[in-house]
């Protein structure tokens, strides 16, 4: 149940000496994730949280066949060359946490991963989590507090609020059943169109939650799969930067949030949401009960 990451994922962590890169091998080891194994070209033979490491991601996948995902810890000019890596090692499913890659050297993974039938969540993605099961990624930090399992899904173009929507929903008794954090760079390797076609499909699944930001047209992508009805299940949606409209020229938060044309102010966003009968919520704390009153018109 869930989406993308389950029971059976086994994870390889591209950068996992560094700093970062060995935390979060520890913090999804605690949560139940399978860390198969690590990536540190010059560090090859060495071992964090008891997991071997490898020079090169053939090096490591020879050793271990069964890797269905990896996570890219790794420099941003480093990552294109990460990416080139774990396609070419035909790795079903890259998370990638690394923030500021080039945007000509992500958009060539880009196609790269397309033609190899390969998925990217990310860049600048804090992970995905199947509560209760694994999770890819720093999401949750250490406790994981604000997650467990229930019938709603989360999508987030932020990865702190990813969080924040969960706990709301938890204080109110509603758990989730796999919460994404897509980034917020200007190209998502998964939009959220993606992720909702999966979610879709996933039995667990009852109600989906989108928290959005201003830039960008992801959102009217999702007005037009509603309208069509691509996509079926409740959506309820919040649109954060309702003071940026009042700042022209000001530029805030993520490299997808600049604002440009008139698709990507908060308004319109929110007005297409509306127009293909998506409800939104007003403030972000209105998100537990739009979402609750959903669960109880499915029974």
């Amino acid at each position: 149940m869930g989406i993308l990451i389950n029971k059976n994922t086994k994870v390889l962590v591209q950068g996992i000496t560094g700093a970062e890169g060995s935390k979060t091998t520890r913090q999804c080891i605690e949560y139940g994730t399978n860390i198969v194994c690590g990536v540190t070209p010059g560090k090859g033979g060495q071992k964090v949280e008891g997991k071997p490491v490898y020079n090169s991601v053939k090096e490591a996948i020879e050793k271990h066949s069964d890797v269905n995902v990896s996570v890219l810890y790794v420099p941003p000019l480093r990552a294109k060359d990460a990416f080139i890596e774990a396609i070419n090692a035909k790795i079903p499913l890259i998370v990638c946490i690394t923030e500021n890659i080039p945007i000509h050297d992500f958009l060539e993974c880009y196609e790269l991963a397309k033609k190899n039938n390969v998925r990217i969540v990310g860049p600048t993605s804090v992970g995905i989590i199947t509560s209760d099961i694994c999770k890819v990624g720093s999401i949750g930090g250490d406790k994981n507090l604000q997650y467990s399992k229930g019938p709603v899904g989360i999508i987030s173009k932020s990865g702190g609020m990813t969080s924040e929507t969960a706990l709301l929903l938890k204080n109110e008794s509603i758990g989730t059943s796999t919460c994404v954090s897509i980034g917020g760079d200007v190209i998502c390797g998964s939009d959220f169109v993606d992720i909702l076609k999966l979610f879709e499909k996933d039995e667990q699944t009852k109600v989906i939650v989108l928290f959005c930001e201003i830039g960008g047209e992801y959102e009217q992508l999702v007005a037009k799969a509603y309208t069509e009805k691509v996509i079926t299940k409740p959506i309820v949606a919040f649109v954060s930067g309702a003071f940026v409209e009042n700042m022209p020229g000001v530029s805030v938060g993520h490299a997808g949030a600049i604002v440009e044309g008139e698709n990507s102010k908060r308004s319109a966003k929110i007005n297409a949401f509306k127009q293909a009968g998506i409800k939104v919520a007003n403030v972000h704390h209105e998100i537990a009960e739009l979402v609750k009153q959903e669960l109880e018109k499915l029974g």
